[in-house]
């Protein structure tokens, strides 16, 4: 059936209409059959410059032929972490600074969310590409990044970056304390 509708939208059998329906069933696979189904979509096929010469109308007349599919509003080029580095140590008293390499840059409908440890960081702003953290206690992190494109909702995240923050211990022997 689905071969025969195939053939039947792009041009390769001379009927020069047909009535197909269409439905999405409850797991949401689209189905599409000659015969009517309650809650199914009527489309009809005309012979039109459009698509091979055929062209899929509903039965009031509105094109169902498919758009071209448009870019993503979220194809980067580059989308990444590059600072702190994967598996990177942070050693003393030394902020960690990070930083998102993002080309094309954010459009202003687009937001970014970074997330510490599984933790959303809600004290940076949505638009920030690079920040410091002050005062990380010793410890393994793990920082993300998830951009959303708002009006779509669409979302893709970054790869996590695992770092290391290893800090002067009260107990170490290096530490000397003030005179």
């Amino acid at each position: 059936m689905a071969v025969g509708l195939l053939t039947l939208l792009t041009g390769g059998t001379s009927v020069q209409a047909a009535v197909v329906y269409k439905w999405t069933d409850a797991d949401g696979v689209i189905h599409f059959s000659d015969q009517p189904v309650p809650g199914a979509e009527k489309i009809v096929t005309a012979s039109g410059a459009s698509h091979n010469g055929w062209v899929a109308s509903t039965a009031n007349g509105a094109s169902t032929a498919t758009k071209p599919k448009s870019a993503s509003a979220l194809d980067f080029k580059q989308l990444a972490i590059v600072s702190p580095g994967h598996e990177e140590t942070i050693t003393g008293l030394q902020p960690v600074n990070v930083r998102l390499a993002i080309d094309p840059g954010l459009k202003p409908t687009q937001a970014i969310t970074w997330v510490l440890n599984g933790s959303p960081l809600s004290a940076e702003p949505p638009d920030a590409v690079q920040f410091t953290l002050s005062d990380l206690a010793r410890g393994t992190y793990t920082i993300s990044a998830t951009v959303v494109d708002q009006p779509t909702g669409e979302s893709t995240s970054v790869d996590p970056v695992t770092f290391y923050v290893v800090r002067p211990s009260l107990l170490s022997p290096q530490h000397k304390s003030p005179p």
